[in-house]
């Protein structure tokens, strides 16, 4: 049987045309076969090295604008959606009067927001052109960010945190579809890890911008925290703008000028030598098979523990410690950037070494990263530890954050076969996520509490150790369905040949 199934692969993989097997398991087969023939060192280094001059050369036009869009998208929304942090430990706090847990209210309409935007806007993407739905939704949230610095009461900030958190529900969701509607598996990590480390660009940027921003201080009648949500909109809104004409859409409706017919083409039967379904309606069948499962609740449960994992970065932890210790409020914005560092440098790492080293597999990364966070939450859990321990066990929060694109990148390969249940779940480990985000931390990291965190540290630790375990129970299931899919084909192989 290995014998006649080696011989009908070899037979198969060139060309990709019309005589590709139809079903999605043989086709996925056949890739995964294809992937892994040819292959040089440099292909660990960049996957374009072993591709064809025609391949490679779609590939520098969908990076080049793709690619770039995602980051530079990616960078605005943690610019705009995390400045309110660095005002809030820069002023906004004694300005606005905010003694109570106003900021973790803040958050919850945010979260709110964007829980409520998050599937219905990802749904609509499989029907609408993402090109036209996506920037707009940009366009609108980096509007709505200067009008936070005309807020005077905390009802005013609650109100325009929900109107962001809405408008930014379509990216993060919409544009992993997207690329993972373009990208094959070899090529997915990288490109996913890339443009989610701008996340961490942002975040920094964010807090070099309001150290600058506080030099501003009374002028125009405005607080230094005030001038850091003018300056977002001004970085935000040409990169949104672009959007409408960069945007490629999906393969199988893309009209985007950049890309020739030939080239579009191209995209299309990559797609299918991937085995990734086309965009087909939702029916009552498709939902049952979908809810059916296992993998919308395990990869949903995956993103859960990894979203609400990382207390240490996502909370003003490190910046409300830093201000209980005397440093200035430059200092408080500029070091918690290390952490940020830290993160883009890790995500690389993993993106590379789940590409090369481990062959495609997405679960060393994970379990890599929940060790460490165990390892650093235990620290902050004890809390009374020497400082340097502590700030080692504060930057140690930065490896956490960097498996995002693979969690992500793993779900567009396992949900694969299946356009809508792709774009369904992927929505929905985000949209479950935040739904969890919008009532934990009213719970763990209450202001009041902070920097100490005595529940919200001890919990980490438990999430971590979760995180692990669900990534074990995944890879265990994925691979028995691989095996299964394997059987499969190799009877579709040998009926015609024993009949």
């Amino acid at each position: 049987m290995a014998v006649l199934h080696k011989a009908y692969i070899s037979e198969r993989i060139w060309p990709v045309d019309d005589s590709t097997p139809s079903n999605s398991a043989s086709i996925q087969a056949v890739a995964e076969n294809q992937n892994a023939a040819g292959k040089t060192w440099k292909s660990y280094i960049w996957d374009t090295y072993d591709k064809s001059p025609e391949e490679k050369r779609f590939l520098f036009k969908l990076d080049a604008a793709l690619m770039t869009l995602a980051s530079l998208g990616y960078f605005i929304k943690y610019l705009d959606q995390v400045n309110i942090k660095n005002a809030f430990v820069s002023g906004m706090k004694e300005d606005m009067h905010l003694e109570g847990n106003e900021w973790n209210y803040m958050q919850l309409w945010w979260t709110i927001g964007y829980v409520l935007g998050e599937i219905p806007s990802n749904m609509l993407l499989t029907q609408i052109r993402p090109s036209i739905w996506i920037p707009t939704c940009e366009v609108t949230w980096s509007l709505l960010t200067i009008l936070l610095a005309k807020c005077t009461t905390p009802n005013q900030l609650y109100f325009l945190r929900f109107c962001v958190g809405l408008a930014e529900s379509s990216f993060y969701p919409g544009m992993q579809y997207i690329i993972g509607s373009w990208y094959r598996k070899e090529e997915l990590a990288k490109r996913s890890c890339l443009w989610h480390a701008m996340g961490n660009v942002g975040s920094m940027v964010s807090g070099y911008l309001m150290a600058s921003s506080y030099d501003l201080d009374g002028v125009q009648g405005l607080h230094g925290w005030q001038w850091l949500f003018v300056t977002n909109t001004i970085v935000s809104l040409p990169i949104a703008i672009s959007g409408f004409f960069f945007l490629p859409d999906v393969p199988e409706i893309t009209s985007v000028w950049y890309l020739t017919e030939q080239e579009i083409e191209l995209a299309k039967k990559r797609m299918k030598l991937e085995g990734r379904a086309n965009r087909a309606p939702y029916t009552k069948a498709k939902f049952r098979k979908i809810f059916s499962s296992w993998r919308i609740y395990s990869l949903v449960s995956l993103y859960i523990l990894f979203n609400n994992g990382n207390g240490g970065s996502s909370q003003p932890a490190l910046q409300l410690w830093l201000k209980e210790q005397g440093y200035s409020i430059k200092e408080i914005n500029i070091y918690p950037t290390i952490v940020e560092a830290i993160g883009i440098v890790t995500t690389l790492i993993y993106a590379w070494t789940s590409d090369g080293m481990f062959r495609g597999a997405r679960w060393p990364a994970i379990v890599l990263s929940g060790v460490i966070k165990i390892i650093a939450y235990v620290g902050l859990t004890i809390w009374d530890i020497p400082d340097a321990f502590k700030w080692t066990c504060f930057l140690l929060c930065g490896f956490g954050g960097g498996i995002s694109g693979l969690t992500f990148a793993w779900a567009h390969e396992i949900c694969s076969d299946d356009n809508e249940e792709r774009a369904l779940v992927t929505a929905t480990m985000n949209e479950a996520a935040y739904m969890v985000q919008a009532w934990l931390p009213l719970v763990i990291w209450k202001q009041v509490e902070a920097p100490r965190y005595p529940k919200g540290y001890p919990t980490m630790v438990v999430i971590a150790i979760a995180l692990i375990g669900n990534a074990i129970l995944i890879r265990y299931w994925h691979r028995k369905e691989k095996r299964q899919r394997r059987a499969d084909l190799d009877s579709e192989v040998l009926s015609p040949l024993l009949s």
